[in-house]
Order: C-alpha cells, then sequence, then structure tokens
C-alpha cells in the first residue's frame, strides 16, 4: 500500500488555547506536513502569540518547526485582544515553561511569500487560526501567491449564530475585517469554521475527563488549557461545555467527511460600526453573487472528539 505523502501546511495563528488544541492535534497527525508556525497578534498582543507557539512546540516536541513574527496589529483598525477569555497570557490554566527555542530570523508574510513561491503551485494549504492580517499582508505585497496557494482554512465568522464579540460578528473577522475583506475577495479558494459548527464542539466534562486520562503530559495540559477557557463561554451561553473552534480547521483537513457545509458567497462588512466584521453569509442564494467559500454549517462532534484523544495519545 502506498501512505499519501503529508500535506504541507502553515498553521498561522494567536495562540490561545483554542489555537494550541489546534497545534497539537497538527503536530500529533502524520498526514499533515507543518512547515512553520507564524504568528500574528489577536487573542493576545503579538509578542505573547509568538511566545505560546513556541512553548506549544516545545511541549510536543517539535523544535524542528520555525516560528515566525507577523502583523503586530491589524490593517486599519486599532488592536482588539481577549484577555477576558484567554487569561493574561492566552494560555492560562496550566504552568507551562517559557519556551527555550528562538524565533525564526525574518517576517512571517516573508516566508508565506517565499514558501508558496518555491513549492510547486497547489500544494500548501494556508489555516488560519486567528484574524486574517498576515494572510492579507502577503496577497496584497505579493499578488502572484494567490494561485499557487492549494485552499485557505480558517476559523472565523458566524452566521445563524450571530457574532461572539459583538451581536454581529465573530472574534477572528472582527479584530480585522478589512484583512478578510482582501482574503475572501483573493479568489483562492477558502473553507471557513464558522461559529455555526465551532458551537456544537463542545467541552462537556466527559471530554475533558477523557483527554485528561490519556495519561500523558500533552493530555494534562490540554485539560488543564480547556477548564480555563470553557468558563467564559460557559458563563456566556449556558452550556455543557465551551466550544472548541480553533480544533475545527485541523479536524476538517485530517476527517473531511465528518463535516458538512455548501460553497455560499460571503462579503465581509467593512463600514458599519454597528455589524463591522460581519461575515454576510447567502445561505439561502438570494444575492446572485458568486459563490467564494465553502461554510461549513454541521460537524459530527462525537467523532471528533474520538479523533482529537486519538491524536493527542501520540504526543509526549
Amino acid at each position: 500500500m502506498t501512505l499519501k505523502p503529508a500535506r504541507p501546511i502553515i498553521i498561522d495563528t494567536d495562540p490561545g488555547q483554542d489555537d494550541a488544541v489546534a497545534i497539537l492535534l497538527a503536530l500529533a497527525s502524520p498526514e499533515l506536513q507543518v512547515l512553520a508556525i507564524t504568528a500574528v497578534a489577536g487573542n493576545v498582543p503579538l509578542a505573547l502569540t509568538t511566545r505560546n507557539a513556541r512553548i506549544l512546540l516545545e511541549l510536543a516536541g517539535r523544535q524542528d518547526i520555525p516560528v515566525y513574527a507577523g502583523a503586530i496589529r491589524p490593517l486599519v483598525r486599532p488592536l482588539v485582544t481577549a484577555e477576558n477569555v484567554h487569561g493574561k497570557t492566552g494560555l492560562d490554566g496550566p504552568d507551562l515553561p517559557e519556551p527555550t527555542m528562538p524565533l525564526a530570523p525574518g517576517d512571517a508574510i516573508d516566508f508565506i511569500i517565499r514558501t508558496l513561491r518555491e513549492r510547486p503551485a497547489g500544494s500548501v494549504t494556508l489555516c488560519p487560526l486567528g484574524p486574517l492580517t498576515n494572510i492579507a499582508l502577503a496577497l496584497v505585497r505579493a499578488p502572484d501567491i494567490a494561485p499557487r496557494i492549494a485552499e485557505i482554512v480558517l476559523m472565523g465568522g458566524g452566521c445563524f449564530e450571530g457574532g461572539n464579540i459583538t451581536p454581529a460578528a465573530e472574534f477572528n473577522i472582527f479584530v480585522d475585517p478589512h484583512a478578510a475583506e482582501v482574503v475572501f475577495k483573493s479568489g483562492v479558494p477558502i473553507t471557513m469554521m464558522p461559529l455555526d459548527v465551532t458551537h456544537q464542539v463542545l467541552t462537556t466534562r466527559a471530554r475533558i475527563a477523557a483527554i485528561r486520562a490519556l495519561g500523558n503530559r500533552s493530555g494534562e495540559v490540554v485539560a488543564q488549557m480547556l477548564e480555563f477557557f470553557e468558563r467564559f463561554d460557559v458563563a456566556k451561553y449556558q452550556s455543557d461545555g465551551g466550544p472548541l473552534h480553533d480544533p475545527c480547521v485541523i479536524a476538517y483537513l485530517l476527517r473531511p467527511e465528518i463535516f458538512q457545509g455548501r460553497h455560499i458567497n460571503v462579503e465581509i462588512e467593512t463600514r458599519s460600526e454597528l455589524t463591522m466584521g460581519m461575515t454576510v453569509a447567502d445561505w439561502w442564494g438570494v444575492t446572485g453573487r458568486a459563490a467564494n467559500a465553502r461554510f461549513i454549517r454541521k460537524v459530527d462532534s462525537d467523532a471528533f472528539f474520538a479523533l482529537l484523544c486519538e491524536r493527542l495519545a501520540q504526543l509526549p
């Protein structure tokens, strides 16, 4: 039997406990080749997102993967962060050592451009887990890379679930709506994991207990992170656990068959302060605008957590 070659991906992220779980899921999956982690300001400022990415690589024993620092702020608007959700470090919960591995020399945006130009066209998938600033800057700086991107699979937006930072907007898109507009108008194939699907993936007590029961250091760290992270959403939504947003991106790459969605048109609101960052999703096809994204709306949450536990068990 011939094994398929690993899929090359770049994880663009602002860790964040849910980003952390997504990163660990990718590192534990031989189907994926993580070329680098490119950090962006979002959940916490850039100095912390670059720190957190390196902490996670060291936890997984993957210091061979470089971490590049990207945009320190959104394209147009002031930076909005989410320490109220993620804690002052972004990874509050477990007691984690400071990283010893250095940042990679150079800039995240230059790395993205260089990698897409050097590797075969259509071979690299971009996986943004935070605001889309780095991706937009790369597309603006080097428009020639757009047709070379295999796909952008991102966490962001919402439709029927509304928003989670304003009534209309999801956090990642709200932080840099102008960057999101660039990305969604780029012509690159996009698959989006909106709140509509991530709110189905809840970190219940039983699921956290199953992760802790894996018995490894990574499982214990993830359990502690999720216990801290879920408290905010449990209080807000009165739900049995908090939604695990960003790992949906990686799970989709590994098990696309457990997700359901459709190709639709998605436009980004950048002009109204009332609805700034809203993903105007034409689910019913009423506008006549051309589809530009695969909008995922359903997931088999039990299959998702089975995959997560199976893979986390492979880590140190």
